[in-house]
């Protein structure tokens, strides 16, 4: 990864390698803090991550990955569990780490609103609880439902577990018929250490801190366990409402105060950025005597109007963001440096370390980025670190601000040893031997092997069953690597996936008989494979693994294409990179040509378009799903924005067209159905003119979708 430059000097091979190695690294982390609740790595630095990836994929969007901690939110709920559907999403927050990103994001605010900066947005900022995210539900004044995040759109019934806390009323009086409370479940510094003593002395085990003694306990399927924690509840958000607490999110938080919830003392309504953050240093400074964990302070603005107006990312809302605490460092010894080989074949350099604890985790490893990385120059070949490059058996200084596997910050050139050579990076592929070239302008060194390198052909159908892709339950990356070298029943492509029991034969004799399954688990695992035989047009295609398509992207072009057949016709159209089918794929808004080559050479190559072949044979896939925009006047048309709009941003335009079933185009064609010119409209309006397209203002665009 490159996460010590700015976004700006990654070169796009670089933005893919880090994205790659970052959403590998997260999916543990997920699962090791929501449904595990025994994180490995702080908040602070698995938010910074999260920060990351959203930044590379705003300035990268043909990179965005499934698997990116950008489009994901918790993890899916363990077993033992009722699950229950938020009826509005328990989405994540976006992360700021210096002062300057809290002022950049007041300027987005305005700027997406358009309005000028003497244009005052007032904020609300709290401390951000260390604890677990959970969900109240109140029907005529009854607590009828409680759900832990989970997913963000799937959570745990802990309802028994949450009648037990004395934080939370049971019953209201005043309230709206519907009432989602949202807030955070969490343990005071004097309670968790009594918890301790109390399981020390009876000989059980005890827990790492308050949040992870918080999570355990009210994740017990036994109440009366959790009748016996000490857990607290702080409210701070809501969720469905059948009639509005306020207008503004101070008054909100007000009103759950005054229905009998308990709100954070320290939550202040600020006018700007700078009292934002006095707000956030004079939290700071009363961290360590607040007797409960937090690691930063949220802002969000205030009137909810705005708030509305704003918006949502895939997974963030627009109107709010986590001023996060700074994280540690220390020092230690690089013991070694081992190349990995990831599913493009990109190269990667990973330093072993001597164990050191960093924050309250130990770290073992640490990232090194690429070769110029480990020689002490950036991607333009400006020196950094003072040009000291990194040697096996240096003391070095590792940085967790926000990688689970973190990087070097700096090398003591002191400590060096004698004998330290510079090191030298490979040049064949250490799995398959294969040159590893590094073409003009990339950071990054690739393996030539293609699907003949283990290493890559294991990483693809990794990513094949991740999460966001098949999910094939019973089948992770443990099982794939097992599977690959298996002798009777070898998985090398997706296809085999799907011929796996018919040719494990009638009593599945070959599975069932080796170690680790049997009966149940041969059957089971045949049963869950049968499941994804019928399965969604953007979730195959992310599947495929494609380089410079992610889940964003595929079900961006899911939609447009509208079934498999069309969109795979109009490939094969495209394959001279010219022509109507050509144009029609890059017309795609967000769609650039390196996204439309890397897709439109896959589906041409021949090996590549066998092994897609074969796997399509096995399914059948469904249409992408109609967008729900009854009553909506561009439900399905194609619309253009060109010149200046006066009344909304283009970025809200944008997000409006699409909420309404529109799809929005960066060029004019035959296939363009509205442009809507703003003053300045130059060329793009000469065009509709020329084919006949319907062409409107600015006012006239917002009176035809008014009210919706």
């Amino acid at each position: 990864m490159t996460q010590d430059k700015s976004i700006s000097e990654l070169s796009t091979a670089e933005a893919k390698a880090e994205l790659e190695n970052l959403a590998k690294l997260l999916t543990q982390a997920n699962a090791d803090y929501h449904t595990k609740d025994a994180p490995q790595i702080s908040d602070a630095e698995y938010d910074r991550l999260k920060q990351r990836n959203l930044e590379l994929e705003a300035a990268f969007p043909s990179l965005v990955r499934a698997d990116s901690p950008s489009s994901k939110v918790g993890a899916p709920v363990a077993d033992g569990f009722g699950k229950i559907t938020h009826a509005v999403p328990m989405l994540s927050l976006g992360n700021a780490f210096e002062d300057d990103e809290v002022v950049q994001f007041a300027d987005r605010i305005r700027s997406f609103l358009g309005m000028s900066n003497a244009e005052a947005v007032a904020f609300t900022a709290e401390p951000k609880i260390d604890g677990l995210s959970l969900s109240l539900r109140y029907e005529n004044g009854k607590l009828t439902q409680a759900a832990t995040r989970g997913d963000g759109a799937t959570g745990e019934n802990v309802l028994a577990n949450a009648l037990t806390i004395a934080d939370i009323p049971q019953e209201l009086t005043g309230a709206p018929d519907i009432l989602e409370v949202r807030g955070e479940v969490y343990m005071s510094h004097a309670d968790f250490e009594a918890l301790n003593t109390r399981q020390a002395a009876a000989e059980d085990r005890l827990f790492a801190n308050p949040r992870n003694a918080a999570a355990g306990s009210l994740r017990q399927l036994d109440a009366s366990i959790t009748k016996s924690r000490p857990l607290r509840f702080f409210a701070y958000a809501w969720g469905e409402l059948s009639a509005p607490l306020s207008e503004t999110q101070s008054g909100a938080i007000e009103r759950l105060a005054e229905l009998g919830f308990v709100t954070n003392p320290l939550t202040k309504r600020c006018e700007t950025a700078t009292e934002l953050l006095a707000h956030y240093h004079l939290i700071e400074e009363q961290r360590a005597t607040l007797g409960y964990d937090i690691d930063g302070v949220v802002y969000k603005v205030d009137r909810l109007d705005l708030q509305t107006r704003l918006g949502f990312r895939s997974t963030t809302p627009r109107w709010a963001i986590a001023h996060k605490f700074p994280a540690e460092l220390a020092w230690t010894r690089l013991e070694a440096i081992d190349i990995q080989v990831g599913r493009t074949g990109a190269l990667s350099p990973v330093a072993r370390l001597h164990p050191v604890t960093v924050g309250g985790v130990v770290v073992s490893n640490a990232t090194l980025h690429n070769e110029d990385y480990i020689r002490g120059l950036d991607s333009k070949g400006e020196t950094i670190r003072d040009g000291k490059d990194i040697r096996v058996g240096d003391w070095v200084q590792v940085y967790r601000a926000g990688d689970v596997i973190p990087k070097i910050a700096d090398v003591d050139l002191s400590k060096r040893p004698d004998d330290a050579q510079p090191f030298e990076f490979p040049q064949l592929c250490p799995e398959c031997q294969s040159d590893a070239i590094r073409e003009e302008g990339d950071a990054v060194r690739r393996c030539t092997g293609g699907i003949i390198c283990p290493a890559q052909a294991i990483e693809k159908l990794k990513h094949f069953v991740g999460r966001k892709a098949f999910d094939i339950e019973g089948l992770g990356a443990k099982q794939i690597e097992l599977f690959y070298d298996d002798p009777d029943l070898p998985i090398r492509q997706p296809a085999d996936i799907f011929t796996l029991e018919s040719r494990d034969g009638a009593n599945l004799t070959k599975l069932k008989n080796r170690k680790g399954w049997g009966d149940q688990s041969a059957t089971n695992l045949f049963a869950a494979i049968q499941d994804k035989r019928s399965i969604a047009f953007g979730r195959v295609l992310f599947s495929l693994g494609i380089r410079h398509v992610g889940e964003a992207a595929s079900n961006m072009l899911a939609n447009h294409y509208g079934n498999w057949a069309e969109f795979e016709a109009a490939l094969g159209h495209a394959a001279a990179f010219k022509g109507s089918a050509w144009d029609d794929l890059l017309a795609i808004d967000g769609v650039g040509e390196v996204m439309a080559r890397s897709l439109v050479g896959a589906f041409n190559h021949p090996r590549e378009r066998a092994s897609i072949d074969a796997l399509i044979s096995q399914l059948q896939v469904a249409d992408a799903a109609k967008p729900k925009t009854e009553g909506s006047p561009v439900a399905g048309k194609t619309v253009v924005f060109t010149g200046t709009l006066e009344k909304m941003t283009r970025a809200e335009a944008k997000a409006r067209a699409e909420a309404l079933g529109a799809k929005v185009s960066g060029s004019v064609s035959a296939k363009t159905d509205i442009l809507i010119a703003g003053p300045g409209a130059g060329s793009k309006a000469k065009k509709a003119t020329d084919l006949g397209v319907k062409m409107i203002d600015e006012d006239a665009w917002l009176a035809l979708i008014e009210g919706l």
